[in-house]
């Protein structure tokens, strides 16, 4: 019910906006198409009575002197010429004008106030006007409000040696009166309307195409619903072809991905369940022998020999260190998979670290009669790694092949270079590995040798690839039954800069 809420929600939202946008779209252009229509018209008028002001002049001032003898201007012309032109046009309005532009006569002004006599029109647009015969658009001074623009049309003349311009406004202040009450008129009922009409269509419209173009949408919230509920297998069909395909795409991925960390949890849920019962196996077992000896040593300790308690103690204290060993173990391991330990690596002699380990272990292999041997090239470079980590990944692969290599067998460590590595190689004679067991001896409680179960907790070889894991390395078996294991990991060698 919230989903549908949301999604009402997101839809009214993506609604108005679109008609906001439409309306301010009308508005901008309602505004621009009157503009247009008023310079359409404005240019129409002038373009058609581009030759008023010259065919004025050669009709009205053929047989009409425009002054006197004594150079006063001819009302009684200038009176009939906007009588006739005002029955034609009452838009009209005519200017005479002199060389400079100072307005002479005009019937439409009161020539008696003083700021009339101080009225002068811009030459300039009249000059251009005539010398492109009014093929173009030009705008020239309104003489009633010389800070306002309008059309006209102009034409110079000369007559008995008086000299002027023919100044006729085709848009006049009452016909721009009269032109803007209608407008306004005009503008209401285009804009109330035009936009009414607009906005009703428009939000049919826009319903419409929105609630087409969020059908994706509609189905991504319906796949989330379903994934809420419980559906973790529900996935959006054909993805990649939706409107929103990058989020169609994206959510699939994205529950994929949790539906993978489901599985990864469960998975490590069932292995920590599996890890509780190996420990308590494993620590049971010393535990118990411990337990048991030391209470045939109070029970019995007046009846035993000297031999027998030693013997008791000897058992005791193996249990101890294998329950010592066990939990170092545990500590180790469970540190490198939290990702706790973070390698330091230095440049350091591998040659040198194989040499103290074959040192230190060969005691141990004389007491199990087995041969330890050391094979390795002159002049191994120095390797860049934690050489602490690294000697207690061979130090788990010494215990693990002596651990399984019977009396008489051998054992050898091999340090070989090779395309800027050094690889390290650790080989048995033991019983060897079957080959579909070779992929499980690294997890955690497996113990597998050709077979056979030994005693141990199983973690050696998963701390060993925890270790080559955090080195961006990686721990390689090679085995046979009956024919010995081998394992082998490379270091990088360091690089003098």
């Amino acid at each position: 019910m919230k989903n549908n809420i949301l999604s009402v929600r997101f839809i009214v939202k993506l609604t108005l906006s679109f008609l906001a946008i439409l309306l301010l779209a009308g508005i901008g252009y309602t505004i621009t198409s009157i503009y247009l229509s008023n310079k359409y018209f404005y240019e129409t008028t002038q373009r058609l009575h581009a030759n008023l002001a010259q065919d004025l002049i050669e009709e009205k001032f053929r047989d009409t002197q425009p002054f006197d003898s004594i150079g006063n201007v001819n009302k009684a012309l200038f009176g009939d010429i906007m009588h006739d032109m005002m029955a034609v046009n009452r838009a009209i309005e005519v200017y005479l004008l002199d060389l400079d532009g100072n307005v002479k006569y005009s019937v439409v002004l009161d020539h008696d106030a003083p700021e009339t006599k101080e009225k002068q029109v811009d030459l300039a647009p009249i000059q251009q006007f005539i010398a492109e015969s009014g093929s173009n658009y030009v705008l020239g001074n309104d003489p009633k409000d010389l800070s306002k623009q309008t059309i006209f049309s102009a034409a110079r003349f000369n007559k008995d040696g008086h000299e002027g311009y023919i100044y006729i406004v085709l848009a006049g202040e009452d016909f721009l009166a009269t032109r803007s009450d209608l407008f306004k008129s005009y503008f209401m009922r285009l804009g109330l309307g035009g936009s009414l009409l607009t906005l009703i269509f428009a939000t049919i419209l826009g319903v419409l195409a929105i609630w087409y173009l969020t059908r994706s949408l509609r189905k991504i919230i319906y796949a989330a619903k379903r994934f809420q509920q419980g559906d973790l297998e529900y996935r959006i069909e054909n993805a990649e072809k939706t409107d929103l395909a990058n989020v169609a795409t994206t959510y699939n991925h994205m529950a994929d991905t949790i539906l993978s960390d489901i599985e990864k949890i469960k998975s490590v849920e069932q292995l920590r369940q599996e890890l509780i019962a190996n420990i308590s196996h494993d620590l049971r077992t010393p535990l118990s022998i411990i337990q048991g000896y030391i209470e045939t040593l109070h029970m019995k300790d007046g009846e035993l020999s000297p031999e027998e308690r030693g013997e008791y103690l000897t058992t005791v204290t193996k249990s101890s260190e294998r329950l010592s060993k066990l939990v170092s173990q545990l500590f180790e391991y469970s540190k490198l998979e939290a990702n706790q330990i973070q390698p330091e690596k230095e440049p350091f002699l591998i040659s040198e670290l194989a040499n103290d380990i074959h040192r230190n272990y060969s005691l141990l292999a004389q007491k199990k009669n087995i041969d330890l041997k050391l094979s390795m090239e002159d002049n191994v470079p120095l390797v860049f790694a934690d050489i602490s980590l690294v000697e207690r990944a061979i130090q788990n692969l010494m215990d693990n092949a002596l651990k399984f290599t019977p009396e008489g067998g051998e054992v050898t460590v091999k340090l070989e270079y090779e395309n800027d590595h050094v690889q390290v190689t650790i080989k048995d004679s033991g019983p060897g590995i079957k080959k579909d067991n070779q992929a499980l001896i690294f997890e955690r409680y497996r113990q597998t040798k050709a077979g056979q179960q030994k005693e141990g907790a199983g973690l050696g070889l998963a701390i060993v690839k925890k270790i080559m894991e955090i080195h961006d390395s990686s721990i390689k078996v090679f085995s046979k039954p009956n024919e010995g294991t081998s394992f082998s990991f490379s270091l990088p060698v360091y690089a003098v800069s």
